[in-house]
């Protein structure tokens, strides 16, 4: 058996199931869950309509898909990316498809970290548990990047030392990130790559939530377009991980696309063909039209900020909660422990939310910008995803209030 597997810490809802166990939510409630980052609303009439076609089921269900991807869907990448982040792509040498930011994220790093050495692996803590899952499965050692208040929540990369910068082989990087919704800024995107470069650092950049932000003339730029902003237009040693998931409300797609450096392109793809991830035919043609659209992408985000522009001033009297950047998720603070607030909440209100706790990872002394060893910077906090309708979200909104009251 494969040993590595016993590193691996159980899901955060694993550990929510757990906690909750036992208890008996109020039955005067009507249960609502804001603990999973699944986005509810409708599917695009046009998509549902698309994969409803039965010639266009035929077609792809009586045929081998491609791992490369059709150059259809490819190309319908590459004038997003353009359009989108000023970031032109090769489409044939500079994109891939993959069925969703999370398995892509997984198997990149068992396609492009090294064997035989001990290597270091950053990632954000608190953050998407696949990062650690994808490095102690290919044998490296995680490097827990602390995001906190006193950083505003995003990753002080300066604050890396030399000797972590020489053992680092692959940084991932989340912006807007999870769980907090803070958005890596132009400058610290610039000064990461320049540090990458300098130590041969490969990032990846999962950009899964890069479309929901609350301000039409201000989206979250991305590692890509700062990088050809820079002159860098090889987009050597970088990555970045898109999906449908979020920006089209595509959850149950599995839809997604990679793009950067060609050279990390061509062993990503050596990779997945053996993997066998090819992406199903009749998704990758929904998949195009998806991507070439942007009218549902932008009725997306006004549901999403009429939610926030509701919950944000109704919680602000009872705790510092912030709104964030960018993203579907409120960071909120907790007047106790995280556990015993998730508890509580659910026992008195019937409501699920995620403590922050299991979304991070004690820091230990030699973390970078850690000031006590032991600190676990997820504590003290709950991730609550506004994905539900407005109704929803208003009256889950109401019991937040009783129970910070």
């Amino acid at each position: 058996m494969n040993t590595r597997i016993d590193l691996l810490q159980p899901y955060p809802f694993q550990r929510m199931a757990a906690l909750l166990d036992g208890v008996t939510p109020n039955q005067d409630y009507s249960p609502i869950a804001l603990s999973i980052g699944e986005p509810k609303h409708a599917a695009p009439e046009f998509i549902v309509e698309a994969l409803s076609n039965q010639q266009r089921l035929r077609s792809g269900l009586g045929t081998y898909p491609a791992t490369k991807g059709s150059d259809e869907l490819r190309e319908a990448f590459s004038r997003w990316s353009e359009q989108r982040f000023a970031a032109p792509l090769a489409a044939q040498s500079q994109v891939l498809p993959v069925s969703g930011t999370r398995e892509a994220l997984f198997s990149f790093a068992q396609a492009v970290l090294p064997q035989g050495r001990d290597t270091l692996v950053g990632m954000p803590n608190p953050g998407y548990q696949i990062y650690e899952g994808a490095a102690l499965l290919a044998g490296a050692t995680p490097l827990y990047l602390p995001c906190t208040s006193a950083n505003n929540y995003g990753v002080d990369y300066t604050a890396i030392s030399e000797e972590q910068w020489q053992n680092l082989s692959l940084i991932y990087l989340c912006s807007p990130g999870n769980p907090t919704g803070q958005v890596t800024s132009r400058s610290d995107l610039k000064t990461l790559i320049e540090l990458a470069a300098k130590h041969n650092v490969i990032l990846a950049s999962d950009e899964c939530y890069s479309e929901i932000y609350f301000s039409e003339n201000e989206p979250p730029a991305g590692l890509l377009q700062v990088a050809r902003e820079m002159g860098l237009d090889d987009y050597a040693g970088l990555m970045v991980f898109h999906s449908l998931s979020k920006r089209s409300n595509l959850p149950g797609l599995r839809s997604g696309c990679v793009a950067g450096d060609a050279r990390l392109i061509e062993r990503f793809l050596t990779y997945r063909t053996y993997h066998g991830a090819a992406m199903a035919a009749h998704v990758q043609q929904v998949s195009a039209l998806a991507w070439d659209d942007e009218t549902h992408v932008q009725a997306n985000r006004r549901l999403y900020r009429d939610k926030f522009a509701s919950a944000v001033p109704r919680l602000a009297p009872y705790c510092p909660v912030r709104a964030p950047s960018a993203s579907f998720y409120l960071w909120l603070p907790t007047p106790e422990s995280d556990e015993a607030f998730t508890r509580r909440v659910y026992a008195d209100y019937n409501l699920k939310l995620l403590p922050g706790s299991f979304l991070g990872r004690a820091a230990h002394a030699g973390s970078p910008g850690a000031t006590l060893a032991g600190t676990n910077p997820g504590a003290g906090y709950v991730r609550i995803a506004l994905v539900a309708s407005q109704d929803e979200c208003d009256e889950a909104i109401g019991r937040l209030e009783l129970a910070l009251a």
